[in-house]
C-alpha cells in the first residue's frame, strides 16, 4: 500500500491548480488524472476568457500549461482513475483502476462534471465547430449571428437570454409544449424580442461543412420537418457531475453535486475537500474551477498542518 499526504482525484483547472498549491506547500501531491486528462477544456477549441492569455488559447494547450506547472512543483501524475474510496477515516483509502491501494492523509476531489448531449452523431462531428455546451464560454464567437439553444429548463433559458444579448436571433428548441424553467426565467424568455421558441420540437440532425450551417427540426405533434439556418448550436440540457464513486461517503444534492461548507472546500468528511465543477453547478467556468482548486489546497494544507502531518 502506498501512503501519501495529499491525493488529488481529477485534473482540469481545479485539479491542476490544487496540485500547484499543494506542491508549493510541501504536500508532495499525487494527482490521478482520470480518463480525460485536462477535463472538459480538452474538448474546447479557443478559450478567450481566462486571465493571462490576452490573445486566447486552445483549451488543450492551456491544460498542458497547467500540467507542466503542477509537475514543476513536484506533483506526481498518474494517468488512470480512482475507482473506489473508503472515507471512514482518519486515513483515507483509495483504490486505483490498476488495483493499487493508496492511503492518503488528505484528499482533494476535482472530478468535474460532464455536459449532457442529445446523442446525435452530428454533435460530435461539429463539436467546437459551432456545437457547444456553454454559451458563456463560446457565445462571443457568434456575435450578430443566428443560433439555436436546446432545452427547456433554467440552464437553457439562461443560455438563451445570455445569447440574446450577443446574437441576432436565438431559437430555443423545446421538446415539450412547456418550459421546466422557473417562472421568472420563463417570463424573461417570453419577453425577449429576439428569442423564438419552437414548441414540441426535437433536433434530428446538425448540418454543415467546416462548421454548423443549419439544423433539421421535427415537430412532435405534426411530424413536419424544418431546416433552420443557424451558425451556432448550444446544447443546454444539463450537466452530470462525475461523483458516483463518492455516493454514500460525501454529502451531495439530488443531482449529485458535492456539498461543501459555505465559503470553504470542506466536505462532511474530515480531510476530504471538493473543488471545481464536481461541487459547482452555478458558474462552471475554468477560472472559478481554478479558484476553488486553490481553496481546496489551502484548506488541505491547514488541515494537515493542524495535525502536525506537514
Amino acid at each position: 500500500m502506498e501512503k501519501h499526504h495529499c491525493v488529488i482525484i481529477g485534473s482540469g483547472p481545479a485539479g491542476y491548480t490544487a496540485a500547484i498549491y499543494a506542491g508549493r506547500a510541501g504536500m508532495d501531491p499525487v494527482l490521478y488524472t482520470g480518463t480525460e486528462p485536462g477535463g472538459q477544456l480538452t474538448l474546447t477549441s479557443e478559450v478567450e476568457n481566462f486571465p493571462g492569455y490576452p490573445h486566447g488559447v486552445l483549451g488543450p494547450e492551456m491544460m498542458e500549461d497547467f500540467r507542466k506547472q503542477a509537475e514543476r512543483f513536484g506533483t506526481i501524475l498518474r494517468y488512470e482513475r480512482i475507482e473506489k474510496v473508503d472515507f471512514t477515516g482518519p486515513k483515507h483509502l483509495l483504490t486505483s483502476e490498476a488495483d493499487l491501494e493508496i492511503e492518503a492523509d488528505a484528499v482533494i476531489i476535482a472530478t468535474g462534471a460532464s455536459a449532457k448531449w442529445l446523442g446525435l452523431p452530428s454533435e460530435k462531428t461539429f463539436l467546437n465547430k459551432g456545437v457547444s455546451a456553454c454559451a458563456v464560454c463560446d457565445g462571443f464567437f457568434f456575435r450578430g449571428k443566428d443560433v439555436a439553444v436546446v432545452g427547456g429548463g433554467d440552464t437553457a433559458t439562461e443560455e438563451a437570454l445570455y445569447l440574446s444579448k450577443l446574437c441576432k436571433q436565438v431559437h430555443l428548441i423545446v421538446r415539450r409544449h412547456e418550459l421546466r424553467a422557473s417562472k421568472i426565467m420563463e417570463e424573461r424568455v417570453m419577453n425577449a424580442a429576439n428569442i423564438h421558441i419552437w414548441w414540441d420540437t426535437e433536433t434530428q440532425e446538425i448540418r454543415g461543412d467546416q462548421s454548423v450551417r443549419s439544423i433539421l427540426l421535427k415537430n412532435n405533434q405534426t411530424g413536419q420537418t424544418t431546416e433552420l439556418e443557424v451558425s451556432g448550436f448550444f446544447v443546454a440540457i444539463g450537466h452530470q457531475p462525475n461523483t458516483s464513486i463518492f455516493k454514500g461517503w460525501i454529502d451531495m444534492d439530488e443531482s449529485g453535486y458535492l456539498l461543501t461548507l459555505p465559503g470553504t472546500s470542506r466536505t462532511n468528511r474530515e480531510g476530504v475537500f471538493a473543488s471545481g465543477d464536481a461541487q459547482d453547478k452555478i458558474y462552471r467556468q475554468a477560472v472559478t474551477a481554478a479558484g476553488s482548486g486553490c481553496m481546496a489546497a489551502l484548506d488541505a494544507e491547514r488541515y494537515l498542518s493542524a495535525r502536525g502531518i506537514i
